[in-house]
């Protein structure tokens, strides 16, 4: 007798996977402007990025972007996910949206790194809302 899978294990419908795919290209968008707007910063104190390859370089391995790592994480597990082999499941494609609802609660003074530094970009990027916005819209979409 075999077992029909549960709702959770079942293959991700195309509705689902498509959100996926939107929300990951919304959050590319919010990390791009997150990055300007932290490039801005870090060359307000530290002066101008000379080139494409020294920025890449900062981001790796300065501290300075450091906090924007888990976004980076995030955005690469979402493709890791979508570009298996094996099809997304409900649970899947559920669990990477509520990690991307998780990350993306800002806080003022709070423990986690970036969600404080995300309040930041918040309160001093017009253009971080914008993304912000057109993420969380996906989101609960």
């Amino acid at each position: 007798m075999t077992s029909e899978p549960t709702r959770n294990d079942a293959p991700a419908s195309e509705a689902s996977l498509q959100q996926l795919r939107d929300v990951r290209k919304s959050l590319l968008r919010l990390h791009k402007t997150l990055l300007d707007a932290e490039r801005v910063r870090y060359e307000r104190v530290n002066g101008r990025i000379e080139g494409g390859g020294i920025l890449l370089q900062l981001v790796i391995h300065d501290p300075w972007f450091g906090w924007l790592r888990p976004l980076s994480a995030l955005v690469v597990q979402i493709d890791e996910r979508l570009d298996a082999d094996e099809p997304t499941r409900v649970s899947e494609a559920k669990a990477l949206i509520d990690q991307v609802k998780a990350l993306l609660r800002p806080s003022e003074g709070g423990e986690d790194v970036f969600q404080e530094n995300y309040h930041a970009a918040l309160q001093q990027t017009p253009d971080v809302v914008i993304a912000h916005r057109d993420v969380t819209v996906l989101l609960h979409a």
